[in-house]
């Protein structure tokens, strides 16, 4: 008997998001730049496997900072 492991319980795995199109085109604005200008992550991934992420998506990614209190990155998921 195998038990399935939730990636998304985990201590160490940050907190992954898909982002809405109206937040997309938001942080896309903000920074000025297109989705391929954004650090990429496969949609292999486990977290982002996890959520559902599909190519073309991007992923807010929320971590603990003990120096900034929360840092947010964002990855552009691709195949």
């Amino acid at each position: 008997m195998s038990a399935k492991f939730d990636v998304e319980q985990h201590a160490l795995v940050p907190k992954h998001e898909i982002l809405s199109k109206e937040k997309t085109q938001e942080v896309l604005a903000r920074y000025k730049i297109s989705p391929h200008q954004l650090p990429f992550i496969k949609s292999s991934d486990s977290a982002a496997k996890a959520i559902g992420a599909k190519p073309g998506d991007i992923l807010q990614i929320t971590r603990n900072s003990l120096t900034a209190g929360k840092a947010v990155a964002y990855r552009y998921v691709i195949k």
